[in-house]
């Protein structure tokens, strides 16, 4: 019985140094979520699709036929990241941005889920399924694409990219559909705190970035919102607003960025996160 006893617990600590052996702590993982800017609005250019580097690597959260991705492989991240159909949103040149100012031993991987239009109480465990029943049928149809409730569905490809890389950052870009929502910075904490517990995450280590809405420079429909979105480090000690003064959106829309927009709003958060990591900024480079 005693021989029997100790082959189990060798049994049992070969199995967990082979899977920490198999987590690569160079790999560094963001999870990503919100609603249609993170998703990325469509308008990919060629430029956008060129010159990725292969330190940058997407987790396909769905199936992208037409890229011949699966669900739950790794990818080089060229856009869509999302999902088929969307454009390029922050996570594309986040992650281009961080990839070319690390170390080359260093790698970086997203994981992406958003859903157009949405209100953070999409995300919010007692909330989404009462919100997703009243939501118009096109988001049903999203929402469906992540089995019904798209914060366990994060969670779950969160958990699939914590087998092989170290996860070191949040970001978000959500809050049009919240707009004039005073509590907002209140929801998004309980969003964060329960993907700190759920993650078995530390929040002092793993930062919020959460990005404005279009500003009031590009005649933003939301802009409003930036006032709450700009109060949400008085709630949550470890988050860091992104600004959006100065990148480009479209017109007449004045919703979604134009994709310079975008790529200047996902170097932003790069230059947010890169000081958090131990690293300068590309400004004070």
């Amino acid at each position: 019985m005693k021989m029997k006893l100790r082959w189990l617990v060798m049994a049992g600590l070969l199995w967990l140094n082979v899977n920490a052996f198999s987590q690569d702590t160079n790999f560094w993982i963001f999870v990503c979520f919100g609603q249609s800017n993170m998703e990325g609005f469509p308008g990919i250019q060629l430029q956008d699709k060129t010159n990725v580097d292969d330190r940058f690597q997407v987790l396909a959260a769905v199936d992208f036929p037409g890229q011949a991705r699966k669900k739950g492989n790794w990818y080089p991240a060229v856009p869509p990241l999302c999902r088929p159909g969307n454009g390029i949103g922050p996570a594309d040149y986040f992650g281009r941005t961080l990839a070319a100012h690390l170390p080359k031993n260093i790698r970086v991987g997203v994981v992406v889920v958003a859903v157009a239009g949405c209100k953070i109480e999409l995300f919010e465990e007692d909330k989404y399924q009462s919100y997703a029943s009243n939501a118009p049928v096109w988001m049903k149809g999203i929402i469906r694409a992540y089995n019904g409730n798209p914060y366990e569905y994060l969670v779950s490809m969160a958990k699939q990219a914590q087998k092989d890389g170290v996860i070191k950052g949040i970001l978000l870009h959500q809050g049009e559909s919240n707009t004039g929502d005073r509590q907002w910075p209140n929801k998004v904490k309980g969003v964060y705190d329960n993907l700190i517990k759920d993650l078995n995450l530390e929040a002092e280590a793993v930062p919020l970035l959460a990005g404005e809405v279009v500003n009031a420079d590009q005649n933003g429909q939301c802009a409003s919102m930036n006032k709450i979105i700009d109060e949400l480090p008085k709630t949550i000690p470890n988050s860091y607003v992104i600004s959006s003064a100065g990148c480009a959106a479209i017109s007449p829309d004045h919703l979604h960025f134009t994709p310079a927009g975008y790529r200047e709003l996902g170097t932003r958060y790069a230059e947010a996160m890169l000081p958090l990591l131990g690293y300068k900024s590309t400004e004070q480079k």
